[in-house]
């Protein structure tokens, strides 16, 4: 079973991937292209924007349990 990058690992990867976009989009020859590009930036910088979200969430998770334990030690 393969092991999963780490989130850092992925927002770097994407950080290149949005590099080598962006200079794409200088050398694009045509308006089509461009806004090829402009799509990739867009579904590229949605994957990052994702990435940081989800650990928003697994830190709100983490807060919430924590709680969910000091409720249950205060009960007992």
């Amino acid at each position: 079973m393969e092991k999963h990058e780490s989130s850092e690992q992925m927002k770097k990867d994407l950080d290149n991937l949005l590099s080598k976009i962006n200079a794409l989009e200088v050398s694009a020859p045509d308006e089509y292209q461009k806004n090829i590009i402009k799509v990739l930036r867009y579904l590229v910088q949605g994957q990052i924007h994702s990435i940081n979200e989800f650990e928003h969430l697994k830190k709100a998770i983490d807060l919430v349990t924590l709680q969910l334990f000091e409720v249950k030690n205060k009960q007992n």
